[in-house]
């Protein structure tokens, strides 16, 4: 019996510039490796590339200049209200600082107790000692300040708002800061609303349009086209962006499933195996101690081969062992376990306790989230991840 199951790798790769192939990269880069750690390919292993390098190599960034024009344009530039961004210095206050400078005046409605992703503004204990009802209250910053004073982020050491407010003003635009959870707070104080969550936005925008709003954009509607030769995404706009410099943004990728099917094709004939391929960005996890979800990505997966679609199709072994085949202990239990799993069909699982505790997300966001936490967002320098005997089973030899 084999002992060894799912083998996850990080691969290294040169580092990516603007311009350079990355699908041939990539390619060439798990070519080196199986030859290195003499790895044998086999049938429906997975190679992954983050999502940073594709954008770097497809070249699709901005500049704040840019992010400014286009909210100027679509908004009027006038007073804009903000709804909903998450806490990031990476991921939302470069998009900040191009909004405000395509404003005259922003009212930023923050999310409290917690922004969408989990970084907290203020503890629920502070808030329940105070006797406010999030769901309901709404906090000018004045309120904000009397009832929880000054909080930094126990991880960054920010104080968001001041941070946020101070970035607004920098460009010569006036702030006005309002702590609530309804996104309609916000038609009280102008009818143009960019509203900046990333999962919840098209409930946002619904809601907004329903309340007599004018004009509703979410960040997916801003650089969704090129400003001036600026990069953009069709799809996702300005969601799933980075801070490239103090003045730059990189975008999401685009076009990610040609890319993911070019790295497969080359792998798949070099090997004579069939290797699946896929982009991935934020796994889909929740820091059981900070409590941030780490998904800030619109999606984990933005592109990927065919035989990537689905959910898992598995049995829980345990359950097995326990029930069905309780009376059983060694080689017998094995042989009954086995023969249970090559009887197994998508139908016969659906809704029948063998298949209970399962998780039932999709393979793209469970391999990504694999991908993302194998190589991290800091100095592993392995972009690229191999992935082997993801999809064996049990009674694979």
């Amino acid at each position: 019996m084999r002992t060894i199951g799912t083998v996850v790798r990080g691969v290294r790769a040169p580092i990516i510039r603007q311009g350079d192939n990355i699908a041939q990269i990539a390619a060439q880069s798990v070519m080196d490796a199986w030859k290195e750690a003499g790895i044998v390919p086999q049938n429906r292993d997975v190679v992954a590339v983050t999502e940073s390098v594709v954008a770097r190599a497809q070249g699709n960034y901005a500049t704040i200049d840019q992010v400014a024009q286009d909210v100027r344009q679509k908004t009027g530039g006038g007073t804009v209200g903000i709804a909903f961004p998450i806490l990031s210095r990476n991921r939302f206050s470069i998009l900040l600082k191009g909004m405000a400078k395509g404003c005259k005046k922003i009212v930023l409605l923050l999310s409290y107790p917690s922004d969408e992703v989990g970084n907290h503004l203020v503890d629920w204990d502070l808030v329940d000692a105070a006797g406010v009802n999030p769901y309901s209250d709404v906090l000018t910053l004045a309120d904000f300040r009397e009832k929880f004073g000054y909080i930094k982020h126990p991880f960054t050491g920010m104080d968001y708002i001041a941070f946020y407010q101070e970035l607004i003003e920098a460009q010569g635009c006036e702030a006005e800061i309002i702590f609530g959870n309804r996104v309609q707070t916000l038609l009280d104080y102008t009818d143009t609303v960019i509203t900046c969550d990333i999962h919840t936005r098209a409930r946002s925008k619904r809601l907004l349009k329903a309340a007599g709003a004018k004009v509703v954009l979410g960040m997916d509607d801003i650089l969704n086209a090129p400003v001036d030769g600026s990069g953009f995404n069709a799809e996702y706009g300005l969601l799933g962006s980075n801070k490239a410099t103090e003045e730059t943004i990189k975008l999401f990728p685009r076009d990610c499933t040609p890319v993911a099917e070019e790295i497969s094709a080359i792998l798949s004939k070099a090997s004579g195996k069939q290797i699946e391929a896929m982009v991935y960005g934020d796994g889909a996890f929740k820091d059981p101690v900070g409590k941030i979800w780490e998904l800030a990505d619109p999606v984990v997966s933005p592109g990927y081969t065919k035989g990537l679609i689905g959910t898992p199709n598995e049995l829980k072994l345990k359950y097995l062992a326990d029930n069905d085949f309780g009376d059983l202990t060694g080689d017998a239990l094995r042989a009954a376990i086995e023969d249970r799993i090559r009887a197994k069909t998508s139908d016969s699982l659906v809704g029948n306790m063998v298949s209970e505790g399962t998780t039932p997300r999709r393979l793209t966001d469970l391999i990504g989230s694999l991908c993302d936490l194998t190589s991290g967002s800091g100095d592993k320098g392995t972009p690229i991840v191999y992935i082997q005997g993801y999809f064996d089973n049990y009674t694979n030899e």
